[in-house]
């Protein structure tokens, strides 16, 4: 991170004219040469006004001072001498602190002879003491720094301040008595709140070091003095204001931190005796006076009674902590009883307060004492004197460690890093106080002993080992071991842990962790296997080189070449370059192992594979300097430059990205840019400019601008050396290289600016004009001879490309755009032309007047390049003409400024002057008609612009002052006006419909005025009494200007059609708008004062603040109020920087009086409730933001301890009065939680927030429910953190539960109380549903809490009292209650416990059947033993189960059966079952186990499954609860016997198949789906792991003949579709075997074909089963083709002609994703056999059908369908793709290659087929398009107008005019040997031209209508027009080519 260096202030010494005068007067007088010689100096000194020319005079003033003799005949100075002496201590005294001239005069004085310095210090003290008794309170902070200064290695001034040292302890006492007193008077004002804060700090700082300088002076002082002596009171009245700071909690932490150390300091001063200190200091941390009351001095115990008060702060305590550690010696001496009883009882002091800390500023000072603490344990123990009762207390088994690990267990996951980063410190060094606790007790006692085998370590190191990986505590305390103990003993405990923490990279929170821990890792790896004996020889160098890279290198390669991109991404950012930096030379390891796989092996799919990670491996490398191209031969050496080629088109991005990252990052700056370099790059850019991923762009402009810094630093460096070379043939060489530069850089900015085409797509533009911003930033657009003169690079046509970017949607290409025309040469842009800017100026007037929102902010860039141009005044004068009003150029009357400056600002005026008018003009017809203004001209553009143009003005310096404050005020009124016309829709009760739909215009416009009229007086919170009808039946509503029906017509009399969609995009836009210039107002324009004259008054900004409070406190739209409250922010912003107080005062001003009103509000009141309180959350928010976030926070701890006072239940009845005001309450809570500006501030807050959502489930009123459940889940996010992943129920989302009650201990008794309360409730024996409220809130809480195995079972919080009640929650009648409650109870059982816990559970369920039975118990009970299992399996370290849960499980096993007429808990059961006997399970593998699986398949084979009950004689059907959970649960339970593997020693059960065949045959869909999605599920798991294994190792036959007629009867669609996706799986041989000998396909083929075609055509609104019969049918079609020995039957040929349309079906844009992948993969399984078959199979028609269907897949604009469509151009013969293009016939290729591929390899294609001419004639087809030549309909205008949002059928990604090109670059090539070969029949060629003549007719003819500059005005028709003119262009150049070539091949034939 770059630094700014703060630039240092020097200011002139100027002192008052008696001063001065008196000065020089003594200064004149007679004196010795060298003394006259210094008085003459500082006169000049004294009379300049140069603070450099000071600061000499002094230095030199210093050097003559130094030599000054001492006089023989007389032992006292000279007067002059004094008097220069004199001069410098005033001097000294009258300058600031940090300036230079203070430092300079101590030097000066320091440099006096020490027979003068007596004098001197007496000098000195005398002016101090003036400054102390003359100066006031306004001079505090200077005196203090000069008296810190004094005693800042100065001695005279430190002699002086011992002079004067009961004068200046006095001084101290009364400005902390002053600082005290101004604390409580400054609420509010938070800018003079923190100066007070740091003016204060100082103060105490300079007191202490006053105490630490003065001590042994103030030890003789007291023991002299008098018992009320000036002194002691001095003293007495620090120590009550130390005690003061300290007991107000108005002070920020890091003052009562100073205080606590001062308090500690004063009392070692007064007190000689180290053990009474220590006595003194204990009796303050015990808050017990008895401690030593005849020791201390009566007068200190009476001025410190404060801390002994019993309602003390508890964070005192930490203060008095810190100042013992910081200020009492505990090293290098013999510590005593007391010292060493102090000693220990800080950190249990410190962990006393840990349980109760809610701040997180507080709880980082905790973790900061223990670690100061714990340091200071340790340089106690590593000295000579070792305390034993230290010694004993400190080893790891004592208690007070295992106190410290639970705090480090509790804190090491706090949000704060500063806290977790303590807690790893305060790990370490418990590590090292047991290590030299446990040191050797023979002559060197501090001799540690091996850890290695010490049980504590081992012990405490398999326990960190247990964890879960997401704990990021986990990864410091495992490197503070390996930092102990090295590498090789955690690898020792955990071989796998390198792959482990591998794997853990893809994780972006735990990368940064696992990256730390495994560089500590293999470096502490590396020493010890190069420090041990084999490792000193050199020829066992390589050997344990090698053993190092198979640990750690060889799993990097594995990962890199097999995982997934996104797991990758991080390996690259934090683990590699720290592997390289460790091992330079592991990368030729790499290279070698990655260049062992050939180029075309690729890994799993979304993979990086060999080429990839060996691309990652030489970028890293290159980035850190470990290889050098140019030296290492890495171009076309290392690696061959064809292999570098393909992987900067690599289908991969991240391969991409690292190749590019190869080339263009370097550790040298300078480095020359080689040719192959600018070669790759040549090759690299054009195909990747149209990137659809964000991440993507980001990192090639990054890398991209890399390498033009480069070219720019290296091009510097040629430069010098051409200059001042001498040798010719070098010289030669560098011109050479520059030129080569030039010449790429134009290419560069050729091929980019060529790529702004109409039609570009959004990230070509986007990608394009960035990369031009980069070349304007590095070498700009000049066209002079210095630099490389880009400027003759660019054309008119170039920057009229750039210009036409501005109209785009995207707000990103019109900034871009924007900020480069102004970078281009003005010959270029053409805005020096008064006709163009002219038009120019009208496009822009007439978007901000447009309808579509993002006109308006096109016309602002517009309007903001303009403004710089000189002719724009005499165009707005001229448009102001137009328009029919007078429009005044600005008059300079004042101080002119630059002329640029000028021009600028006077062009500003005059467009915001011209924009305000005719935005008043548009005010005036809204206030008569809003409908008119919403459909014609709405207010919002004006106001846009207008903003816009304010903000790149520099508003500090304005010339037209006058003007500008007029024009202001105009602004401000303008604004209000329109608010006042717009409020009343966005502060309705329901502002989205305000207007009848699909109605004439005149009734809406009616219906609108009496809707307004009915809301605008009445709109309150009368929501829970009454509500209101509107009444639609008057007739007529007339207006103050006349009847409404004229006012939607228009000028000409048009009558506009008007949408409610329309009015309120009008109106909250506008108030949006509003709402920013407001903003920007107050934000930007300088504060008018009594003493600056700004443009803004206090009274305008006070009453914006009062406009913004409205709107936020009344707007129900949320746009509307959201916007008001970024304008609001902007406007706090503002106040709190001002200088006034009274703004300063504002926003605590507002916040009690919106708390004020939220506290009385009533149904009366206009502040919504409803819409989570509409705006005032906002606004609340915004004033609290404004706290800074160092300060005590006064303002937020006010609002939330009166928020969550209210939010809180009322007892008693609940009334309107109560309820409005805990619905805001909750609701502002709610925003308050989620704001993160608030940061840890907050936590605090969170217990009493959650006891609110909780208690407010318990309300009766439905809105303080609805409150209360947002506030409980943002409290949940806030708690727990945002959700990490999918499942709901992930550890990482989740805490243990010592870390939740460690830091919310409140919730403790409150969790505990309510669910106590709720299980109360809970009893289903009665029959009667009982429940509790806010049960599922407990449950749900107490549900992301999970034990951890390092808790301890003597904490203050335990979970064991939360069981019981958990327990009987699960007696619920309610089944989601049972359900969280078994889920809620895992987290209190330890992993030890749940063993044993799950026999007692088991235990309580009945052995028998019986009337007394209550199902409810029974599957309350089962759902938490299977919970409690399900935990118990997940953990890597636990112990098997034993027998005796088998054998219990096993005698209830009728629960299962049957016998137990309870459906649901049968099930359930069934469930448990298969758990316990699942492959995975943890159960011991014994004859009980055997046996209850023996009983279970019993149970099976007489279930209904089997039995045929099921077969329509079972009396239980689907309408009985639970049926159908209970067939899905033996289901499950059956498939998984049945596909369970067995071992080779074991019996096949014959009874498997026939249970599995059941299955199928089940009637019951859901059996069939189950069973099928379980046979898929393993196969594919097969299909995976086995490597071409189909059908091996299942223990049933699939029995494909069986799957095939299931194909003909199922009925149920989503097990039709698993039914084919597992024959898809099927090897074909299997699936459909040959005929005996025969060549020809059985019939059943066919048909099998045909009815899976058909069932793809008649399915496609089922996704699954379309997808899944298309693959299947795609199967059975490339067999079909692969095996024809003779011409195909005609149902064989038909249904071929049916495969080829639904493939082109499935390409159709409309299709869903999965649909359009799928298709993808059919056509790459066709490639080989139909797409490049040189036996045409399909005919040349059916054929070119799905080349294109290839092609449109290859410009969709889903990233994921195109990479898909891309493999199909990879699966062509390896031959023709290498004779196209050798670089990628390595492997696949990104979608823009391919599809230059694919057209290339289609047009190869065609003279093998012998279809030329047939195949121009398609391609000529497809280059015209789709013939749709006629323009927009009125219709679709309407619906533009109507739908200001709909995207259209737009594709973001597809180019179509370069896909345009691209198609007549081929046919250029395809016509002459289209001629040649016969030709287009005549009649097809006449068809072609007539219709390109016609397309070109109509095209043009349409542009000609468009309006000027239709590029602005018509966008998306200007772009479709233009690509169909270019198409029938092209079309036609094409025929031209063919009929010029006819007679040439006709002669040739002839």
């Amino acid at each position: 991170m770059v630094v700014k260096k703060k630039t240092v202030i020097v200011e002139a010494v100027v002192l008052d004219d008696a001063k001065l005068e008196g000065l020089r007067t003594s200064l004149t007088a007679e004196g010795h040469a060298t003394v006259r010689e210094l008085a003459q100096n500082l006169l000049v000194c004294l009379a300049s006004t140069d603070p450099v020319q000071q600061i000499q005079l002094i230095k030199k003033a210093g050097a003559i001072l130094e030599g000054v003799p001492q006089p023989d005949d007389s032992p006292s100075p000279s007067p002059l001498l004094l008097a220069s002496v004199e001069a410098l201590c005033v001097m000294f005294m009258s300058v600031e602190a940090k300036n230079p001239l203070k430092r300079a005069t101590a030097s000066a004085l320091r440099s006096v002879p020490v027979w003068l310095q007596e004098q001197a210090a007496v000098c000195l003290s005398v002016c101090l003491s003036d400054g102390l008794s003359s100066l006031g309170s306004d001079h505090h902070t200077y005196l203090t720094d000069s008296i810190t200064a004094c005693l800042d290695g100065f001695p005279i001034g430190e002699r002086s301040v011992h002079i004067l040292q009961t004068e200046v302890l006095q001084f101290f006492q009364k400005v902390l008595g002053e600082y005290l007193h101004q604390n409580r008077t400054l609420s509010g004002q938070h800018v003079a709140q923190a100066q007070l804060m740091h003016s204060c700090l100082g103060a105490v700082k300079a007191s202490m070091l006053m105490l630490q300088r003065t001590q042994e002076l103030l030890d003789a002082t007291l023991k002299t003095a008098a018992p009320e002596c000036p002194l002691q009171q001095a003293l007495s009245g620090l120590m009550v204001c130390y005690t003061r700071i300290l007991t107000d909690e108005e002070f920020v932490q890091s003052v009562q931190s100073t205080a606590g150390m001062a308090v500690v300091l004063l009392i070692r001063c007064v007190m000689e005796n180290e053990e009474d200190v220590a006595k003194e200091v204990a009796g303050l941390l015990q808050c017990s006076q008895e401690c030593g009351p005849k020791v201390s001095p009566s007068w200190l115990r009476e001025s410190s009674v404060g801390l002994y008060q019993s309602c003390r702060p508890a964070a005192l305590v930490l203060y008095l902590c810190h100042g013992a550690l910081a200020m009492l010696s505990w090293r290098g001496r013999s510590l005593g009883p007391q010292a060493e009883a102090l000693l220990l009882s800080i950190p249990q002091a410190i962990l006393e307060l840990d349980s109760s800390v809610k701040e997180s500023s507080t709880a980082m000072v905790v973790a900061r004492m223990l670690t100061l603490w714990s340091g200071t344990a340790l340089d106690i123990l590593q000295g000579a004197m070792r305390p034993p009762v230290l010694l004993s207390a400190v080893r790891g088994d004592a208690p007070l460690p295992s106190y410290l690990l639970e705090h480090i267990y509790a804190h090491w996951e706090h949000p704060l890093d500063g806290v977790r980063h303590q807690t790893r410190s305060l790990f370490r060094n418990l590590l090292l106080l047991h290590q030299a606790s446990v040191g050797n007790g023979g002559n060197d006692p501090a001799s540690p002993s091996p850890l290695t085998s010490d049980p504590y370590i081992a012990c405490l190191t398999r326990g960190l080992l247990a964890l879960e990986w997401h704990m990021r505590g986990k990864y410091g305390s495992l490197s503070c071991l390996v930092e102990l103990l090295g590498a090789g003993y955690l690898l020792a405990l955990e071989p796998r842990l390198p792959a482990t923490l591998l794997g853990l990279m893809g994780d972006q929170t735990l990368a940064p962790y696992a990256s730390e821990l495994l560089e500590r890792l293999f470096v502490s790896h590396k020493v010890q296997l190069s420090g041990g004996e084999a490792g000193k020889t050199s020829e066992n160098t390589d050997c344990w080189m090698e053993a190092w890279h198979r640990t750690w290198v060889r799993p990097l390669l594995e990962v890199l070449c097999k995982a997934r991109l996104n797991q990758t991404t991080y390996i690259l950012d934090y683990f590699l370059p720290r592997l390289l930096r460790c091992s330079p030379d592991s990368l030729s390891h790499m290279v070698q192992a990655l260049q062992k796989n050939p180029p075309t092996a690729s890994g799993p799919a979304g993979s990086r594979g060999p080429v990839g990670a060996l691309m990652t491996c030489l970028r890293a490398a290159r980035a850190q300097g470990v290889l050098r191209p140019a030296e290492d031969g890495l171009w076309g050496g290392l690696v061959p430059l064809p292999l570098l080629r393909h992987a900067l088109l690599h289908k991969h991005d991240q391969v991409r990205m690292d190749t590019l990252g190869l080339v263009c990052e370097t550790h040298r700056s300078t480095e020359t840019i080689s040719p192959q370099e600018m070669d790759l790059i040549h090759h690299f850019l054009p195909s990747n400019l149209n990137s659809q991923s964000p991440g993507v762009r980001q990192q090639t402009v990054s890398l991209i601008k890399k390498l033009l810094c480069r070219l720019k630093d290296s091009a510097q460096l040629l430069q010098r050396r051409v200059s001042q070379e001498k040798d010719p043939q070098q010289k030669q060489t560098d011109q050479h290289t520059l030129h080569s530069y030039k010449e790429f850089l134009c290419w560069f900015c050729e091929t980019l600016f060529g790529s702004l085409v109409p039609g570009v797509s959004f990230s070509t533009s986007l990608m394009s004009l960035h990369l031009l911003t980069l070349v304007a930033e590095q070498f700009s657009f000049s066209t002079g001879p210095d630099g490389f003169a880009l400027g003759e690079c660019v054309s008119e046509s170039h920057a009229d490309a750039v210009l036409f970017c501005l109209p785009s949607n995207f707000l990103d290409v019109k900034q871009l755009s924007s900020a480069l025309l102004r970078r281009l040469p003005l010959r270029v842009v053409q805005l020096q032309d008064p006709a163009r800017l002219s038009s120019l100026l009208e496009a822009a007037l007439a978007l901000s007047t447009s309808t579509r929102p993002f006109d308006s902010v096109t016309a602002a860039h517009l309007l903001n390049l303009l403004v710089h141009q000189p002719s724009l005044q005499p165009a707005l004068l001229l448009c102001a003409q137009h328009q029919g009003f007078l429009l005044q150029a600005p008059q300079q009357d004042e101080t002119q400024a630059s002329d640029e400056a000028s021009i600028l600002e006077k062009n500003t005026l005059t467009l915001i002057k011209f924009l305000l008018e005719c935005l008043k003009a548009e005010v005036t017809q809204a206030e008569q008609s809003l409908l008119q203004a919403a459909a014609a001209r709405p207010l919002y553009g004006r106001a846009h612009c207008i903003t816009a143009t304010l903000q790149q003005l520099n508003t500090g310096s304005l010339v037209l002052a006058c003007q500008w404050r007029a024009l202001v005020s105009e602004l401000i009124g303008v604004c209000y006006r329109m608010s006042d016309i717009v409020s009343p829709v966005v502060q309705s009760a329901s502002p989205e419909g305000l207007i009848p739909m699909d109605i004439d215009s005149v009734e809406a416009s009616a219906g609108l005025q009496r809707i307004l009229q009915e809301i605008q007086p009445r709109d309150t919170n009368d929501f829970f009494n009454n509500s209101r009808q509107l009444d639609t039946h008057t007739e007529e509503t007339h207006t103050p200007e006349g009847p409404i029906q004229e006012e939607t017509k228009g000028g000409c009399g048009e009558v506009y059609r008007v949408t409610a969609q329309m009015v309120l995009v009008c109106c909250w836009r506008s108030m949006k708008e509003v709402s920013m210039l407001l903003g920007e107002l107050c934000q930007s324009l300088p504060l008018h004062t009594h003493t600056h004259h700004g443009l803004i008054t206090e009274e305008q900004v006070e009453g914006v603040g009062q406009y913004f409070r409205e709107q936020l406190l009344q707007s129900r739209h949320r746009g509307a109020f959201e916007l008001a409250y970024v304008g609001f922010v902007h406007l706090k912003d503002m106040l709190c920087r001002s200088g006034s107080k009274t703004l300063q005062q504002l926003p605590a001003h507002w916040l009690k009086e919106v708390l004020g009103e939220v506290h009385s509000s009533d149904p009366s009141s206009k502040l919504c409730a409803t819409r989570r309180s509409a705006g005032i959350p906002f606004y609340i928010q915004a004033l609290l933001s404004s706290e800074p976030k160092s300060s005590s926070c006064s303002l937020l701890k006010m609002t939330m301890k009166e928020l969550t006072a209210l939010a809180m239940p009322t007892k008693g009845a609940t009334t309107d009065s109560s309820t409005v005001p805990q619905v805001h309450a909750l609701n502002i809570l709610r925003a308050l939680y989620r704001d993160t500006r608030l940061g840890e501030n907050i936590v605090p807050f969170v217990a009493e927030g959650l006891q609110a959502a909780v208690l407010g489930f318990t309300s009766p009123i439905w809105a303080v429910r609805n409150s209360s459940t947002l506030l409980f889940s943002t409290l949940i996010t806030r708690i727990f953190g945002v959700k990490k992943g999918k499942d709901e129920h992930s550890k990482k989302n989740r805490m243990t539960g010592r870390e939740f009650f460690t830091r919310f201990p409140a919730l403790y008794p409150f969790l505990l109380s309510q669910l106590e309360e709720a299980a109360s409730s809970v009893d289903s024996d009665s029959g009667q549903v009982k429940l509790h409220p806010s049960l599922f809130l407990l449950l749900l809480v107490l549900g992301r809490l999970y034990p951890s195995p390092m808790d301890g079972s003597a904490s203050p919080l335990g979970l064991a009292a939360f069981m019981p009640f958990i327990i009987r929650c699960g007696c619920s009648a309610v089944y989601r209650t049972r359900e969280m409650a078994a889920r809620a109870l895992v987290p209190f059982v330890l992993t030890t416990q749940i063993p044993l816990t799950v026999q007692n559970l088991l235990e309580q369920l009945p052995l028998q059947p019986s009337t007394r039975t209550q199902q409810n118990h029974i599957h309350g009970t089962l759902l938490q033993v299977l919970f409690l299992l399900r935990s118990y399996q997940s953990d890597s370290l636990k112990p098997q189960l034993g027998a005796d849960i088998t054998e219990t499980l096993h005698q209830r096993l009728w629960l299962a059966s049957r016998r137990n007429p309870c459906l649901v808990t049968r099930a359930l059961c069934l469930d448990l079952l298969g758990c316990v006997c699942s492959p995975d399970s943890t159960f011991q593998d014994d004859i009980q186990l055997q046996s209850l699986r023996d009983d279970i398949i019993s149970l099976l084979m007489t279930s209904e499954l089997v039995s045929t009950d099921c077969h329509g004689d079972d009396p239980v059907s689907l309408s009985v609860p639970g049926y159908v959970q209970y067939l899905q649960s033996l289901t499950r339970l059956a498939s998984s016997v049945c596909l369970t593997t067995e071992g080779p020693d074991t019996m096949k059960d014959p009874q498997k198949p026939q249970l599995f065949r059941r299955l199928l045959q089940c009637p019951h869909y859901e059996v069939r789906e189950l069973a099928l999605e379980a046979v898929l599920k393993k196969m594919k798991s097969e299909e995976e792991d086995a490597e071409g294994r189909r059908d091996g190792t299942l223990n049933f036959d699939p029995d494909a003949q069986t799957l095939c007629r299931m194909v003909m009867d199922e009925t149920h669609l989503p097990c039709l579709a698993k039914v084919l996706q597992i024959l898809s799986i099927l090897p074909m041989s299997s699936l459909l075997p040959l005929a005996d000998g025969s060549n020809t396909l059985p019939e059943s083929f066919l048909l099998l074909l045909q009815h899976i075609l058909k069932l793809a055509q008649d399915n496609t609104h089922s996704v699954d089963l379309y997808c899944a019969s298309l693959k299947m049918a795609s199967r059975l079609v490339v067999h079909l083709v692969e095996n024809m020995s003779q011409e195909l039957h005609a149902s064989a040929v038909a249904s071929l002609r049916l495969w080829v349309a639904l493939v082109r079906q499935g390409c159709a844009e409309e299709q869903p994703t999965e649909v359009k992948l799928i298709t993808a993969d059919v056509l790459m399984e066709a490639t080989a056999c139909l797409l490049t078959s040189s036996s045409l199979p399909l005919g040349v028609t059916h054929t070119m059908a799905l080349w294109q269907c290839l092609f449109s897949l290859l410009q969709d604009e889903e990233q994921e369908v195109r990479d898909r469509a891309s493999h199909c151009i990879c699966n062509a013969p390896q031959k023709q793709l290498q004779a196209l293009h050798p670089d990628v016939a390595m492997g696949a290729v990104c979608p823009q290659v391919a599809l230059r591929l694919g057209l290339a390899l289609l047009c190869q294609l065609f003279p093998v087929w012998g279809q030329v001419a047939a195949g121009t004639a398609t391609l000529l087809e497809w280059l015209l398009g789709d013939g749709a030549l006629d323009a927009v309909s009125e219709d679709d205008g309407e619906v533009d107008e109507e739908f200001l949002f709909e995207k259209g059928d737009l594709n973001l990604w597809a180019e179509p005019l370069q896909w345009v090109r691209l198609l007549h670059f081929h046919l250029s090539t395809l016509a002459p040997m289209a001629v040649h070969a016969g030709g287009i029949p005549p009649a097809e060629m006449r068809r072609l031209e007539e219709r390109a003549q016609t397309q070109a007719q109509v095209s043009e003819k349409a542009l000609g209508a468009l309006p000027a500059l239709p590029q602005f005005s018509a966008t998306l028709e200007h772009t479709r027009l233009t690509v169909q003119r270019e198409q029938a262009a092209l079309a036609l150049r094409v025929l031209q080519t063919l009929q010029q070539h006819e007679p040439e091949a006709m002669g040739q034939h002839t």
